[in-house]
């Protein structure tokens, strides 16, 4: 279940940090799944599937907290 927003169901950020919680809970997901597969090309999808869904992850909290200008 993903963490509880401190915002106000209302507000968009509660459901950028809900989608937040999923991507992250998926990128550890891909992570876990490309320790388990012993073939490296396999293991370089799941860890390329993690960084991206980080860098979504980074996107959607620079939303929530307004620390970029584009979110302002």
């Amino acid at each position: 279940m993903p963490e509880r927003s401190v915002y106000p169901e209302q507000d968009p950020r509660h459901h950028a940090a809900r989608t937040r919680a999923m991507l992250n809970d998926l990128a550890n997901h891909a992570r876990e799944e490309g320790r388990r597969v012993p073939e490296p090309k396999a293991q370089a999808l799941f860890e390329t599937t993690a960084e991206v869904l980080r860098g979504l992850m980074m996107a959607y909290e620079h939303y929530e907290k307004r620390t970029e200008e584009a979110w302002l």
